[in-house]
């Protein structure tokens, strides 16, 4: 997976198509990651011995083949690519104007 926490998205399917947002967490395992704002699901949360019960709003994770990052200099949506640096580090760059993401 591409992305790291920190990154601005933007959601290219679903729901909430077009909406974007900033990456909050990314789950490598299973290859998705929570935004701020997306997917936003109501849970019911049991009355336990301190807290009483209520429904919470919290975001859901979502598949990360429908999110795109969004390029810094464009501001569209874009692809995401490798390159070595001089350091012999790699690197992120986008596709439409080959900015460095790191």
């Amino acid at each position: 997976m591409n992305f790291k926490t920190g990154d601005k998205v933007v959601v290219i399917s679903g729901k909430d198509k077009g909406k974007e947002g900033k990456i909050t967490k990314t789950l490598r395992a299973e290859n998705k990651v929570i935004v701020e704002g997306i997917n936003v699901i109501k849970k019911h949360v049991k009355p336990n011995g301190q807290a009483q019960g209520s429904i919470v709003e919290m975001e859901a994770p979502i598949h990360a083949s429908n999110v795109m990052i969004i390029d810094p200099k464009t501001k569209k949506a874009t692809r995401i690519g490798h390159e070595i640096d001089k350091k012999g580090k790699k690197i992120r760059v986008t596709k439409k104007s080959n900015s460095n993401l790191d």
